[in-house]
């Protein structure tokens, strides 16, 4: 039988938000097993910072470019010729999605035999008196089963928290069984009691945090609370006098209050310990059906989240903690002939996820991905990647394009016609925009050039880049 494939989808956590990664606080002993039994891409990229146009890349395997998202808008049909759970549904496997999803309608499999869904709380579904709104309470199974457990009129708003308030933090309410991080594993737990034991399993266990509302169970958040929290990095190219709106609960820039960001840390690294002991809690229930050493399983995000660094907060930029994910490739059962406890630094993206697991379950690539299988990768064979990413986001007056190559990234911003320049290898943490070292910064403004060459928003006509196109969330060709 084919391998089972497990995909572990976390919601705006930052690349470096692991033990494994060396970093100074979180602890995630769970998540870093699996990079024990595993490979860790660490130069992989979301070329689309924010939920939407990420997810289509991870469920199409295009670029931007074709799948046309290159912004956040909702409420756009989801209506692509292949579709991941499609294609793995057509090799056999029996397939499933519990948590988010974020497609429109809300509703659409996608391919998927079946989805649990809870999105978090998504204000385009929440709008009262619109004409045609989807009902949340139609297009939501948590809340329901909340609902039936508890009673009343429990909601996601209770707590007083915004789903984009990056800022702003508390501890969860409610016991902690109720949580959503919970319920996700729990109802996971329940697809391998239920699941046709006669195929092999593609599940996409999709958890909504450590997206906001950042709301850890009170045991996690009074743990990260009592240890010196570290500092946001703080780039010497930032303007000092930019106050943004960093004093509102969904800022997005800004400098906010020094307590008031180290409670959001502090409950952002709760909420990533809180998902690596349910993670635990999910390979104890794969070992006891006794289907862990037959599942290949993928650990990584849609993007990651600022956390003040730069004085930013959220995602939709191009800086390392906005736009570079956690990557894994775990095989416990040594099914694929990867090099296990290894990192790989080639620039990997999550087109790249597609094709990646149909090759893990020896099915056809449909002609339409534009993603590389990572595991020639992950068996040291990389003759022929990709040299660079090109990334984008519609951002306002902050909409910008960047090239990556993991030891170098080059950003402009096309409303304003600003460009950075970041050496990865000597400054990782985008402390220096050295725009001025000319040769290399040129290499790279080509690139982007000849990438932007064509499109309908008129960025580039081949030779330059042109300054204050109206920018596009949705691209008209698409």
């Amino acid at each position: 039988m084919k391998p089972n494939i497990l995909m572990i989808m976390v919601d705006q956590m930052r690349f470096d938000c692991l033990s494994s990664a060396g970093h100074p606080i979180v602890e995630t002993p769970n998540i870093d097993q699996l990079a024990h039994e595993g490979v860790t891409f660490t130069n992989a990229y979301s070329a689309t910072p924010t939920c939407i146009p990420a997810r289509a890349a991870v469920l199409t395997g295009m670029s931007q470019k074709s799948h046309g998202r290159v912004g956040y808008q909702d409420r756009v049909s989801w209506d692509y010729p292949h579709m991941l759970p499609e294609e793995m549904s057509k090799a056999g496997y029996h397939t499933q999605c519990v948590g988010k999803m974020h497609v429109y309608p809300s509703r659409n499999l996608c391919g998927f035999h079946n989805v649990v869904l809870h999105d978090g709380y998504l204000h385009h579904s929440r709008f009262k008196n619109t004409p045609y709104q989807e009902s949340f309470e139609q297009t939501d199974d948590y809340l329901p089963w909340l609902r039936e457990r508890l009673g009343g009129h429990k909601d996601l708003t209770d707590i007083g928290l915004d789903c984009n308030a990056s800022a702003m933090s508390r501890p969860w309410h409610l016991p902690e069984e109720y949580h959503p991080t919970n319920w996700v594993v729990t109802q996971s737990i329940d697809f391998l009691r239920r699941r046709d034991p006669r195929k092999p399993f593609f599940l996409k266990m999709s958890f909504v945090r450590p997206h906001p509302p950042f709301d850890p169970p009170k045991t996690y958040f009074d743990y990260y609370m009592s240890m010196e929290m570290d500092e946001p990095v703080i780039g010497d190219w930032v303007k000092k006098d930019d106050n943004g709106d960093g004093l509102l609960p969904t800022s997005r820039r800004g400098i906010v209050p020094k307590q008031r960001l180290r409670r959001a840390r502090a409950a952002y690294y709760a909420l990533i310990a809180h998902i690596d002991d349910q993670i635990g809690r999910f390979i104890q229930s794969l070992i006891e059906y006794q289907l862990y050493h037959n599942t290949v399983i993928l650990f990584v995000s849609d993007h990651g989240e600022l956390l003040g660094d730069h004085n930013f907060l959220a995602k939709s930029l191009a800086y390392e903690g906005s736009a570079k994910v956690p990557f894994i490739l775990s095989d416990p059962g040594n099914l694929l002939g990867i090099k296990k406890g290894t990192t790989c630094d080639k620039v990997v993206e999550l087109r790249d996820i597609m094709p990646t697991l149909l090759n893990a379950a020896d099915s056809e690539i449909p002609e339409t991905v534009e993603g590389k299988s990572v595991i020639p990768l992950a068996k040291g064979q990389d003759a022929g990647w990709r040299e660079y990413i090109h990334g984008e986001h519609t951002y306002g007056d902050l909409s910008h394009h960047f090239i990556v190559n993991g030891k170098e990234k080059y950003i402009w911003y096309s409303q304003t016609g600003e460009e950075q320049f970041f050496d990865l290898e000597e400054d990782p943490q985008e402390l220096n925009n050295v725009i001025h070292n000319n040769k290399r910064i040129s290499r790279l403004r080509r690139i982007l050039i000849k990438e932007l060459a064509g499109r309908e928003e008129g960025y580039s006509d081949g030779t330059e880049l042109i300054v204050g196109c109206k920018s596009k969330s949705i691209l008209e060709s698409n």
